[in-house]
């Protein structure tokens, strides 16, 4: 349910030199200039503050990776600088994110000390109606699942763009991390678990590669593969019409493939989506949507 959105109603006036033929009048103003739409990623920083208003003083918290997780390390570490936070650990999901936590102000844990996490705060790259996500377009899903898959709570932050009908439906990649040892015959494997599949394309991620892009260059098998932090390649999924059928089935039988590490489909760990849509927040959870502020 969207917020409901205010009208403004212009007003009629009479023409001042009908009344008085002898007075100058200066001219009617002009029509009011039209509001410029939030961009993208001012989406992004309106759904992360939203979502570090939960974080709490003596919390664990695990970090996510990428533009919109940005913004979140960004409001945490001004809070924790203006004292209004005390006590906060993180876990960062990524190097990328350990770095940009460090420079924030962030004191930075692991797994190993904080095996149960209180809280995580992640972007995704899509969201379905059953709180499903893709993620791992940035090459961080394996962290990005260990973290948000031992915390009590798991908080998604998105813009409308990201919401889907099913996923892979974007037609964008669906991000599986292999071993680089063998990877073309993990690649087959995962071709021909999807045989058939009307529209499925495969290719492995090069260290050139846009991955938020739907196509590839042709010569990409003569690049450097993309190389995650935990130094495993990237072979990127592609369904023209998203990915149909039962997906803790498809998941399971991805895992099952020798060679495979992980995928990202992150099956129902979101606790709650926060997106922001251009007339207001909205918050999706397993119970129901409700309107934000």
């Amino acid at each position: 349910m969207r917020a409901a959105c205010s009208h403004n109603l212009d007003m009629a006036i009479p023409l001042p030199h009908l009344l008085h033929p002898m007075v100058a009048v200066a001219p009617a103003p002009g029509p009011p200039s039209p509001v410029t739409a939030p961009s993208q990623d001012e989406l992004k920083r309106v759904a992360a503050h939203r979502a570090v208003e939960q974080v709490e003083s003596g919390m664990v918290l695990g970090l996510g990776t990428g533009s919109t997780a940005a913004h979140t390390l960004d409001r945490i570490g001004d809070l924790i600088i203006r004292g209004e936070l005390r006590d906060i650990v993180g876990i960062p999901t990524s190097e990328w994110a350990a770095a940009r936590a460090a420079s924030a102000g962030i004191p930075l844990t692991d797994l190993n000390a904080h095996p149960v996490i209180d809280l995580s705060i992640d972007g995704a790259d899509e969201v379905d109606p059953a709180l499903n996500l893709v993620k791992g377009r940035g090459g961080s899903l394996l962290r990005e699942k260990m973290v948000e898959g031992a915390s009590r709570r798991f908080v998604v932050i998105v813009d409308e763009s990201k919401l889907v009908p099913r996923l892979g439906a974007s037609g964008l990649a669906v991000p599986v991390e292999v071993i680089p040892f063998g990877w073309p015959l993990t690649l087959r494997r995962l071709q021909n678990l999807f045989d058939g599949v009307p529209g499925f394309n495969l290719k492995l991620r090069t260290a050139a590669t846009n991955a938020k892009a739907s196509t590839f260059c042709e010569n990409w098998s003569d690049l450097e593969p993309f190389v995650t932090d935990n130094k495993n390649y990237i072979v990127d999924l592609f369904f023209e019409n998203g990915i149909h059928g039962d997906l803790n089935r498809i998941s399971d039988e991805i895992l099952r493939i020798t060679g495979v590490v992980e995928h990202g489909m992150f099956l129902g760990l979101a606790s709650s989506v926060i997106v922001a849509q251009k007339e207001g927040i909205v918050v999706m959870n397993k119970e129901g949507i409700s309107n934000g502020i």
